[in-house]
Protein backbone atom coordinates (compact mmCIF):
# COMPACT_ATOMS: atom_id res chain seq x y z
CA UNK A 1 0.00 0.00 0.00
CA UNK A 2 1.51 3.37 -0.89
CA UNK A 3 2.12 5.78 1.50
CA UNK A 4 -0.23 8.52 -0.57
CA UNK A 5 -2.63 6.15 0.12
CA UNK A 6 -2.24 5.93 4.04
CA UNK A 7 -2.15 9.05 4.22
CA UNK A 8 -6.04 9.18 2.73
CA UNK A 9 -7.40 7.01 4.86
CA UNK A 10 -5.53 7.21 8.18
CA UNK A 11 -4.12 10.21 8.66
CA UNK A 12 -7.21 12.76 7.77
CA UNK A 13 -9.36 13.34 10.92
CA UNK A 14 -13.01 13.46 10.27
CA UNK A 15 -14.33 16.94 10.14
CA UNK A 16 -18.00 17.96 12.23
CA UNK A 17 -21.06 17.85 9.87
CA UNK A 18 -22.37 21.13 9.37
CA UNK A 19 -25.61 19.86 9.75
CA UNK A 20 -27.64 23.41 10.76
CA UNK A 21 -26.48 25.41 8.12
CA UNK A 22 -25.90 22.51 5.38
CA UNK A 23 -29.97 21.98 6.12
CA UNK A 24 -30.63 25.56 6.24
CA UNK A 25 -29.15 25.97 2.25
CA UNK A 26 -30.86 22.64 1.08
CA UNK A 27 -34.13 23.83 2.51
CA UNK A 28 -34.14 27.16 0.92
CA UNK A 29 -32.93 25.08 -2.69
CA UNK A 30 -36.11 22.77 -1.82
CA UNK A 31 -38.68 25.12 -0.82
CA UNK A 32 -38.05 27.36 -3.90
CA UNK A 33 -39.21 24.42 -5.83
CA UNK A 34 -41.90 22.96 -3.76
CA UNK A 35 -43.11 26.76 -4.23
CA UNK A 36 -42.99 26.92 -7.61
CA UNK A 37 -43.59 23.29 -8.67
CA UNK A 38 -47.76 24.03 -9.31
CA UNK A 39 -46.69 25.88 -12.08
CA UNK A 40 -48.20 25.72 -14.89
CA UNK A 41 -48.78 22.39 -16.07
CA UNK A 42 -47.50 18.94 -16.88
CA UNK A 43 -44.26 19.11 -19.12
CA UNK A 44 -44.52 16.63 -22.05
CA UNK A 45 -41.69 14.30 -21.06
CA UNK A 46 -43.67 13.98 -17.36
CA UNK A 47 -46.61 13.53 -19.30
CA UNK A 48 -44.98 10.71 -21.19
CA UNK A 49 -43.60 9.67 -18.17
CA UNK A 50 -46.91 8.98 -16.42
CA UNK A 51 -48.66 8.24 -18.97
CA UNK A 52 -45.93 5.13 -19.27
CA UNK A 53 -46.77 4.47 -15.82
CA UNK A 54 -50.01 4.45 -15.03
CA UNK A 55 -51.22 3.38 -18.28
CA UNK A 56 -48.33 0.90 -19.58
CA UNK A 57 -46.68 -0.53 -16.80
CA UNK A 58 -44.13 -2.61 -17.81
CA UNK A 59 -40.61 -3.72 -16.88
CA UNK A 60 -38.64 -1.63 -19.35
CA UNK A 61 -39.31 0.32 -22.51
CA UNK A 62 -37.92 1.44 -25.67
CA UNK A 63 -35.76 4.54 -23.88
CA UNK A 64 -35.53 3.58 -20.39
CA UNK A 65 -35.70 1.07 -17.11
CA UNK A 66 -39.12 1.27 -15.24
CA UNK A 67 -38.51 3.70 -12.25
CA UNK A 68 -39.44 7.08 -13.31
CA UNK A 69 -42.77 5.70 -15.11
CA UNK A 70 -43.70 3.36 -12.64
CA UNK A 71 -42.81 6.71 -9.91
CA UNK A 72 -45.09 9.00 -11.88
CA UNK A 73 -48.16 6.42 -11.89
CA UNK A 74 -47.62 6.18 -8.46
CA UNK A 75 -47.56 9.64 -7.42
CA UNK A 76 -50.54 10.80 -9.82
CA UNK A 77 -52.39 7.69 -8.47
CA UNK A 78 -52.30 8.57 -4.88
CA UNK A 79 -52.64 12.64 -6.13
CA UNK A 80 -54.77 12.48 -9.07
CA UNK A 81 -53.92 15.76 -10.86
CA UNK A 82 -51.66 17.33 -8.30
CA UNK A 83 -48.22 19.03 -10.29
CA UNK A 84 -46.86 19.49 -6.56
CA UNK A 85 -47.13 16.10 -5.50
CA UNK A 86 -46.24 14.77 -8.53
CA UNK A 87 -42.61 16.40 -8.55
CA UNK A 88 -42.54 16.06 -4.54
CA UNK A 89 -39.75 13.06 -5.15
CA UNK A 90 -37.74 15.63 -7.59
CA UNK A 91 -37.80 18.18 -4.75
CA UNK A 92 -36.90 16.19 -2.09
CA UNK A 93 -34.07 14.55 -4.55
CA UNK A 94 -32.64 17.94 -5.28
CA UNK A 95 -32.68 18.60 -1.64
CA UNK A 96 -31.32 15.86 -0.81
CA UNK A 97 -28.27 16.37 -2.95
CA UNK A 98 -27.41 19.41 -1.31
CA UNK A 99 -27.17 17.73 1.75
CA UNK A 100 -24.48 14.78 0.00
CA UNK A 101 -22.78 16.97 -1.94
CA UNK A 102 -21.70 19.00 1.52
CA UNK A 103 -21.02 15.66 3.11
CA UNK A 104 -18.66 14.83 0.13
CA UNK A 105 -17.08 18.45 1.28
CA UNK A 106 -16.50 17.00 4.63
CA UNK A 107 -15.17 13.68 3.51
CA UNK A 108 -12.60 15.94 1.63
CA UNK A 109 -11.28 17.20 4.93
CA UNK A 110 -14.13 20.62 4.46
CA UNK A 111 -14.99 22.32 7.68
CA UNK A 112 -18.02 24.29 8.35
CA UNK A 113 -17.13 26.81 5.28
CA UNK A 114 -16.41 24.53 2.99
CA UNK A 115 -19.52 22.02 3.45
CA UNK A 116 -22.00 25.45 3.44
CA UNK A 117 -19.76 26.53 0.41
CA UNK A 118 -20.35 23.66 -1.52
CA UNK A 119 -24.26 22.95 -0.53
CA UNK A 120 -24.31 26.68 -1.74
CA UNK A 121 -23.01 25.37 -5.46
CA UNK A 122 -25.06 22.87 -5.39
CA UNK A 123 -28.51 24.46 -4.34
CA UNK A 124 -27.65 27.36 -7.16
CA UNK A 125 -26.81 24.68 -9.97
CA UNK A 126 -29.29 24.15 -12.79
CA UNK A 127 -29.83 20.64 -11.58
CA UNK A 128 -32.39 23.11 -9.59
CA UNK A 129 -34.04 24.16 -12.19
CA UNK A 130 -34.38 20.98 -14.21
CA UNK A 131 -36.16 19.16 -10.88
CA UNK A 132 -38.83 21.62 -11.87
CA UNK A 133 -39.82 18.18 -13.57
CA UNK A 134 -40.17 14.44 -12.53
CA UNK A 135 -37.82 13.04 -14.98
CA UNK A 136 -34.85 10.47 -15.23
CA UNK A 137 -32.30 13.35 -16.17
CA UNK A 138 -33.47 15.04 -12.31
CA UNK A 139 -33.01 11.25 -10.36
CA UNK A 140 -29.84 10.14 -11.67
CA UNK A 141 -27.84 12.76 -10.71
CA UNK A 142 -28.99 12.53 -7.40
CA UNK A 143 -28.30 8.74 -7.43
CA UNK A 144 -24.49 8.94 -8.73
CA UNK A 145 -24.16 11.69 -6.22
CA UNK A 146 -24.75 9.10 -3.37
CA UNK A 147 -22.56 6.57 -5.06
CA UNK A 148 -19.04 9.24 -5.00
CA UNK A 149 -19.89 9.98 -1.92
CA UNK A 150 -20.03 6.54 -0.83
CA UNK A 151 -17.17 5.68 -2.69
CA UNK A 152 -14.87 9.16 -1.64
CA UNK A 153 -16.09 7.59 1.95
CA UNK A 154 -14.66 4.82 1.43
CA UNK A 155 -11.17 5.46 0.41
CA UNK A 156 -10.90 7.80 3.55
CA UNK A 157 -12.71 5.12 5.78
CA UNK A 158 -12.19 1.88 4.38
CA UNK A 159 -14.88 0.48 5.64
CA UNK A 160 -16.18 -1.90 2.84
CA UNK A 161 -19.68 -2.12 3.58
CA UNK A 162 -19.95 1.39 1.80
CA UNK A 163 -19.36 -0.62 -1.06
CA UNK A 164 -22.37 -3.05 -1.20
CA UNK A 165 -24.13 0.41 -0.46
CA UNK A 166 -22.32 1.48 -3.40
CA UNK A 167 -24.46 -1.52 -5.45
CA UNK A 168 -27.30 -1.20 -4.17
CA UNK A 169 -27.83 3.09 -4.78
CA UNK A 170 -26.20 2.08 -8.32
CA UNK A 171 -29.21 -0.92 -8.61
CA UNK A 172 -31.94 1.92 -7.89
CA UNK A 173 -29.87 4.04 -10.87
CA UNK A 174 -29.94 0.92 -13.27
CA UNK A 175 -33.83 1.35 -12.79
CA UNK A 176 -33.74 4.93 -13.93
CA UNK A 177 -30.55 5.21 -16.35
CA UNK A 178 -27.95 3.09 -17.74
CA UNK A 179 -25.56 5.61 -17.59
CA UNK A 180 -24.29 4.84 -14.02
CA UNK A 181 -21.75 2.05 -15.52
CA UNK A 182 -19.68 4.34 -17.57
CA UNK A 183 -18.89 6.21 -13.50
CA UNK A 184 -17.43 2.29 -12.55
CA UNK A 185 -15.57 1.59 -15.63
CA UNK A 186 -13.91 4.76 -15.92
CA UNK A 187 -13.78 4.72 -11.92
CA UNK A 188 -12.39 1.34 -11.57
CA UNK A 189 -9.84 1.51 -14.79
CA UNK A 190 -8.54 5.09 -13.53
CA UNK A 191 -7.88 3.35 -9.94
CA UNK A 192 -5.85 0.33 -11.41
CA UNK A 193 -3.58 2.49 -13.13
CA UNK A 194 -3.31 5.82 -9.83
CA UNK A 195 -4.73 3.51 -7.15
CA UNK A 196 -6.30 2.63 -4.92
CA UNK A 197 -6.00 -0.57 -6.86
CA UNK A 198 -7.25 -2.59 -3.53
CA UNK A 199 -10.91 -1.12 -4.48
CA UNK A 200 -11.11 -3.74 -7.49
CA UNK A 201 -9.75 -6.80 -5.21
CA UNK A 202 -12.54 -5.87 -2.40
CA UNK A 203 -15.07 -8.78 -2.21
CA UNK A 204 -17.68 -6.51 -1.20
CA UNK A 205 -17.49 -4.05 -4.51
CA UNK A 206 -18.43 -7.29 -6.36
CA UNK A 207 -21.17 -8.33 -4.01
CA UNK A 208 -22.53 -4.98 -4.18
CA UNK A 209 -22.32 -5.29 -8.30
CA UNK A 210 -24.18 -8.69 -7.94
CA UNK A 211 -26.94 -7.12 -6.29
CA UNK A 212 -27.15 -4.42 -9.07
CA UNK A 213 -27.17 -6.82 -11.75
CA UNK A 214 -29.64 -8.92 -10.28
CA UNK A 215 -32.04 -6.50 -9.82
CA UNK A 216 -31.30 -5.58 -13.25
CA UNK A 217 -32.17 -8.62 -14.75
CA UNK A 218 -35.44 -8.01 -15.21
CA UNK A 219 -35.46 -5.15 -17.33
CA UNK A 220 -32.52 -6.60 -19.27
CA UNK A 221 -35.00 -9.68 -20.09
CA UNK A 222 -37.56 -7.38 -21.68
CA UNK A 223 -35.27 -5.41 -23.34
CA UNK A 224 -33.83 -8.48 -24.63
CA UNK A 225 -37.39 -10.02 -25.59
CA UNK A 226 -37.88 -6.45 -27.22
CA UNK A 227 -34.60 -6.35 -29.57
CA UNK A 228 -32.39 -4.50 -27.08
CA UNK A 229 -35.10 -0.81 -28.55
CA UNK A 230 -32.37 0.98 -25.84
CA UNK A 231 -29.25 0.42 -28.27
CA UNK A 232 -31.39 2.44 -30.57
CA UNK A 233 -31.93 5.09 -28.43
CA UNK A 234 -28.23 5.90 -28.37
CA UNK A 235 -28.60 6.53 -32.22
CA UNK A 236 -31.78 8.89 -31.39
CA UNK A 237 -29.44 10.86 -28.94
CA UNK A 238 -26.77 11.14 -30.99
CA UNK A 239 -28.50 12.44 -33.65
CA UNK A 240 -29.78 15.38 -31.65
CA UNK A 241 -26.41 16.32 -30.82
CA UNK A 242 -25.77 20.21 -30.91
CA UNK A 243 -22.20 19.73 -31.75
CA UNK A 244 -18.87 20.40 -29.28
CA UNK A 245 -19.39 23.85 -28.48
CA UNK A 246 -22.90 23.69 -27.30
CA UNK A 247 -22.76 20.61 -25.78
CA UNK A 248 -19.46 22.16 -23.83
CA UNK A 249 -21.25 25.34 -23.12
CA UNK A 250 -24.76 23.90 -21.87
CA UNK A 251 -23.43 21.07 -19.77
CA UNK A 252 -20.64 23.71 -18.22
CA UNK A 253 -23.32 26.56 -17.68
CA UNK A 254 -25.72 24.10 -16.40
CA UNK A 255 -23.27 24.02 -13.41
CA UNK A 256 -23.84 27.40 -12.26
CA UNK A 257 -24.07 30.30 -14.41
CA UNK A 258 -22.42 32.41 -11.46
CA UNK A 259 -20.22 30.19 -9.11
CA UNK A 260 -20.97 27.17 -10.17
CA UNK A 261 -19.43 26.65 -13.27
CA UNK A 262 -15.89 28.35 -12.14
CA UNK A 263 -16.05 25.65 -9.00
CA UNK A 264 -16.71 22.83 -11.42
CA UNK A 265 -13.79 23.60 -13.69
CA UNK A 266 -11.56 24.60 -10.62
CA UNK A 267 -12.64 21.38 -8.14
CA UNK A 268 -11.79 18.79 -11.49
CA UNK A 269 -8.30 20.74 -12.02
CA UNK A 270 -7.86 19.96 -8.31
CA UNK A 271 -8.87 16.66 -8.41
CA UNK A 272 -6.41 15.68 -10.54
CA UNK A 273 -3.39 17.83 -9.43
CA UNK A 274 -3.62 18.71 -5.86
CA UNK A 275 -1.13 16.68 -3.46
CA UNK A 276 -3.68 17.39 -0.68
CA UNK A 277 -6.26 15.17 -2.87
CA UNK A 278 -3.86 12.46 -4.32
CA UNK A 279 -6.09 9.82 -2.74
CA UNK A 280 -9.13 10.96 -5.16
CA UNK A 281 -7.32 11.46 -8.33
CA UNK A 282 -8.90 8.45 -9.64
CA UNK A 283 -12.18 10.11 -9.59
CA UNK A 284 -11.29 13.22 -10.66
CA UNK A 285 -9.59 11.66 -13.54
CA UNK A 286 -12.62 9.43 -14.35
CA UNK A 287 -14.88 12.45 -14.25
CA UNK A 288 -12.59 14.00 -17.18
CA UNK A 289 -13.02 10.90 -18.88
CA UNK A 290 -16.62 10.75 -18.21
CA UNK A 291 -16.52 14.27 -20.32
CA UNK A 292 -15.02 13.36 -22.57
CA UNK A 293 -16.69 10.22 -23.23
CA UNK A 294 -20.07 11.59 -23.28
CA UNK A 295 -18.74 14.72 -26.02
CA UNK A 296 -17.16 12.26 -28.17
CA UNK A 297 -20.52 9.49 -28.14
CA UNK A 298 -22.91 12.83 -28.53
CA UNK A 299 -24.36 12.30 -25.33
CA UNK A 300 -26.78 15.37 -24.11
CA UNK A 301 -25.39 18.17 -21.99
CA UNK A 302 -27.45 17.54 -18.83
CA UNK A 303 -25.47 14.43 -18.37
CA UNK A 304 -23.00 16.25 -16.91
CA UNK A 305 -25.60 17.08 -13.95
CA UNK A 306 -23.90 13.74 -12.66
CA UNK A 307 -20.93 14.68 -11.89
CA UNK A 308 -21.29 17.97 -10.39
CA UNK A 309 -21.03 17.31 -6.66
CA UNK A 310 -17.32 15.67 -5.89
CA UNK A 311 -15.80 18.84 -7.96
CA UNK A 312 -18.06 21.49 -6.67
CA UNK A 313 -16.83 19.52 -3.09
CA UNK A 314 -12.72 19.84 -4.21
CA UNK A 315 -13.19 23.53 -5.04
CA UNK A 316 -15.17 24.53 -1.93
CA UNK A 317 -12.44 22.96 0.45
CA UNK A 318 -9.74 24.29 -1.96
CA UNK A 319 -11.02 28.10 -1.64
CA UNK A 320 -11.60 28.07 1.95
CA UNK A 321 -8.08 26.98 2.45
CA UNK A 322 -5.73 28.47 0.37
CA UNK A 323 -7.86 31.83 -0.39
CA UNK A 324 -7.83 34.68 2.02
CA UNK A 325 -10.77 36.13 3.15
CA UNK A 326 -12.87 33.85 0.85
CA UNK A 327 -16.06 35.13 2.18
CA UNK A 328 -15.50 38.61 0.63
CA UNK A 329 -15.54 36.79 -2.73
CA UNK A 330 -18.03 33.31 -2.23
CA UNK A 331 -20.76 34.51 -0.84
CA UNK A 332 -21.77 37.72 -3.43
CA UNK A 333 -20.82 35.11 -5.78
CA UNK A 334 -23.48 32.66 -4.32
CA UNK A 335 -26.03 35.05 -4.04
CA UNK A 336 -25.55 35.83 -7.59
CA UNK A 337 -26.02 32.73 -8.87
CA UNK A 338 -28.90 32.22 -6.02
CA UNK A 339 -31.03 34.96 -7.61
CA UNK A 340 -30.27 33.58 -11.33
CA UNK A 341 -31.47 30.57 -10.54
CA UNK A 342 -34.49 31.42 -9.10
CA UNK A 343 -35.05 33.57 -12.12
CA UNK A 344 -34.81 30.49 -14.03
CA UNK A 345 -37.95 28.98 -11.97
CA UNK A 346 -41.74 29.31 -13.16
CA UNK A 347 -42.04 32.70 -10.98
CA UNK A 348 -43.86 34.66 -13.69
CA UNK A 349 -47.10 35.39 -15.33
CA UNK A 350 -47.96 32.48 -17.41
CA UNK A 351 -48.82 35.14 -20.47
CA UNK A 352 -45.24 36.48 -20.25
CA UNK A 353 -43.43 35.94 -23.67
CA UNK A 354 -39.49 36.76 -22.53
CA UNK A 355 -37.84 34.08 -21.99
CA UNK A 356 -34.53 35.02 -21.10
CA UNK A 357 -32.00 38.39 -20.14
CA UNK A 358 -28.66 37.79 -22.01
CA UNK A 359 -27.29 34.38 -21.34
CA UNK A 360 -29.91 33.90 -18.01
CA UNK A 361 -32.90 32.14 -18.89
CA UNK A 362 -36.20 33.04 -17.42
CA UNK A 363 -38.44 30.46 -15.95
CA UNK A 364 -41.47 31.73 -18.11
CA UNK A 365 -40.21 29.45 -20.53
CA UNK A 366 -42.00 26.51 -18.60
CA UNK A 367 -45.14 27.98 -19.54
CA UNK A 368 -44.21 27.47 -23.20
CA UNK A 369 -43.18 23.86 -22.85
CA UNK A 370 -46.63 23.32 -20.69
CA UNK A 371 -49.47 25.08 -21.62
CA UNK A 372 -49.84 24.76 -25.17
CA UNK A 373 -50.33 20.79 -24.69
CA UNK A 374 -54.03 21.54 -23.29
CA UNK A 375 -54.66 23.76 -26.30
CA UNK A 376 -53.39 20.72 -28.88
CA UNK A 377 -55.47 18.53 -27.03
CA UNK A 378 -58.59 20.78 -27.18
CA UNK A 379 -58.19 20.52 -30.28
CA UNK A 380 -58.30 17.10 -31.00
CA UNK A 381 -60.87 16.12 -28.72
CA UNK A 382 -63.74 19.02 -29.75
CA UNK A 383 -62.90 16.96 -33.25
CA UNK A 384 -63.04 13.90 -32.17
CA UNK A 385 -66.21 14.74 -29.43
CA UNK A 386 -68.14 16.28 -32.83
CA UNK A 387 -68.13 12.95 -34.98
CA UNK A 388 -71.49 10.98 -34.85
CA UNK A 389 -71.18 8.45 -32.49
CA UNK A 390 -70.99 5.25 -35.16
CA UNK A 391 -67.99 7.28 -36.34
CA UNK A 392 -65.93 7.73 -33.40
CA UNK A 393 -66.57 4.23 -32.33
CA UNK A 394 -64.68 2.89 -35.03
CA UNK A 395 -62.05 6.04 -35.18
CA UNK A 396 -58.44 5.51 -33.57
CA UNK A 397 -56.75 8.33 -32.57
CA UNK A 398 -53.04 8.67 -33.80
CA UNK A 399 -50.47 11.13 -33.05
CA UNK A 400 -47.13 11.36 -34.72
CA UNK A 401 -44.55 11.87 -31.65
CA UNK A 402 -44.85 10.88 -28.06
CA UNK A 403 -45.49 14.02 -26.89
CA UNK A 404 -48.51 14.77 -28.87
CA UNK A 405 -49.54 11.11 -27.92
CA UNK A 406 -48.90 11.37 -24.21
CA UNK A 407 -50.51 14.74 -24.02
CA UNK A 408 -53.60 13.48 -25.74
CA UNK A 409 -53.76 10.04 -23.64
CA UNK A 410 -53.71 12.13 -20.58
CA UNK A 411 -56.04 15.15 -21.60
CA UNK A 412 -58.28 13.23 -23.28
CA UNK A 413 -60.89 11.47 -21.40
CA UNK A 414 -62.74 14.91 -20.93
CA UNK A 415 -63.71 14.40 -24.42
CA UNK A 416 -64.23 11.19 -24.58
CA UNK A 417 -60.45 9.58 -26.02
CA UNK A 418 -59.95 6.58 -23.81
CA UNK A 419 -56.83 5.47 -25.99
CA UNK A 420 -54.12 7.12 -28.11
CA UNK A 421 -51.38 4.96 -30.68
CA UNK A 422 -48.90 6.34 -31.87
CA UNK A 423 -45.60 4.53 -33.46
CA UNK A 424 -43.06 7.11 -31.89
CA UNK A 425 -40.22 5.36 -30.07
CA UNK A 426 -42.14 4.11 -26.46
CA UNK A 427 -45.48 4.12 -27.85
CA UNK A 428 -45.10 1.86 -30.72
CA UNK A 429 -44.38 -0.56 -27.79
CA UNK A 430 -47.77 0.13 -25.89
CA UNK A 431 -50.59 -1.14 -28.38
CA UNK A 432 -51.69 -1.06 -31.77
CA UNK A 433 -54.74 0.36 -33.13
CA UNK A 434 -57.96 -2.32 -32.93
CA UNK A 435 -58.96 -4.02 -36.09
CA UNK A 436 -62.31 -2.50 -36.06
CA UNK A 437 -61.06 0.98 -36.39
CA UNK A 438 -60.93 1.57 -39.72
CA UNK A 439 -60.72 5.29 -39.67
CA UNK A 440 -57.83 7.16 -37.91
CA UNK A 441 -58.15 10.68 -36.34
CA UNK A 442 -54.54 12.15 -37.52
CA UNK A 443 -52.35 14.34 -35.16
CA UNK A 444 -49.16 15.70 -36.38
CA UNK A 445 -47.56 17.66 -39.01
CA UNK A 446 -46.74 15.22 -41.80
CA UNK A 447 -49.86 13.96 -43.15
CA UNK A 448 -48.10 11.66 -45.81
CA UNK A 449 -47.13 9.04 -43.06
CA UNK A 450 -50.48 7.19 -43.02
CA UNK A 451 -51.63 8.24 -46.49
CA UNK A 452 -49.86 4.88 -47.71
CA UNK A 453 -52.32 2.50 -45.76
CA UNK A 454 -55.64 4.57 -46.58
CA UNK A 455 -57.87 5.50 -49.55
CA UNK A 456 -58.83 9.23 -48.43
CA UNK A 457 -57.50 11.69 -46.40
CA UNK A 458 -59.28 14.77 -45.23
CA UNK A 459 -57.52 17.95 -43.24
CA UNK A 460 -59.59 18.74 -40.68
CA UNK A 461 -57.19 21.34 -38.91
CA UNK A 462 -54.61 22.59 -41.21
CA UNK A 463 -51.14 21.63 -40.67
CA UNK A 464 -52.25 19.58 -37.38
CA UNK A 465 -54.98 17.54 -37.81
CA UNK A 466 -56.06 15.07 -40.66
CA UNK A 467 -59.20 12.49 -40.80
CA UNK A 468 -58.27 9.32 -42.66
CA UNK A 469 -61.00 6.94 -44.47
CA UNK A 470 -60.97 3.34 -46.21
CA UNK A 471 -58.12 1.43 -44.32
CA UNK A 472 -56.05 -0.32 -46.73
CA UNK A 473 -54.79 -3.82 -45.34
CA UNK A 474 -54.80 -4.80 -41.28
CA UNK A 475 -53.16 -3.29 -38.25
CA UNK A 476 -51.13 -6.25 -37.84
CA UNK A 477 -49.68 -5.67 -41.25
CA UNK A 478 -49.47 -1.75 -40.83
CA UNK A 479 -48.28 -1.35 -37.34
CA UNK A 480 -44.80 -2.74 -38.11
CA UNK A 481 -44.12 -0.46 -41.08
CA UNK A 482 -45.19 2.62 -38.83
CA UNK A 483 -42.32 2.40 -35.87
CA UNK A 484 -40.18 5.48 -35.69
CA UNK A 485 -37.64 6.63 -33.91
Amino acid sequence: MSTATQTVHTGQQETAFARLPVFVVAALAGAALLATSGRYAHGFDELYFLMAGREHLAWGYFDQPPLIPALAGAMDSLFPGSLVMLRLPMTLAAAAGVVVTALIARELGGGRGAQVLAAGFSATSGVIIVSHWIGTYVFDPFLWTVIIWLVVRWVRTRRDGLLVWAGVVTAVSLQTKFLIPAFWAFALISALVLGPRELVRRPKLWLGAGIATVVTVPTLVWQAKNGWPYLIMNDVVSAEFPGTWPFLRDGFLTAGVGAGALAFVYGIVRLICSRELRGYRFLGVAIAAIIVAFLLLHGRSYYLMSVFALPYAAAATGFVKHVPRWRWMAWPALVLSAVITVAGLPIYPAGMTRTSIGPVNLGSAFAGGELPQQDLVKAIGETYAAMPPEQRARTAVYAEIYPFAAATEFYGPRYGITNVYSGHRGYWYFDRPPESADSVLFAGFDPDLLRPYFAEVTPVVEGLLWRYDGRRGSWDEIWPSLERR
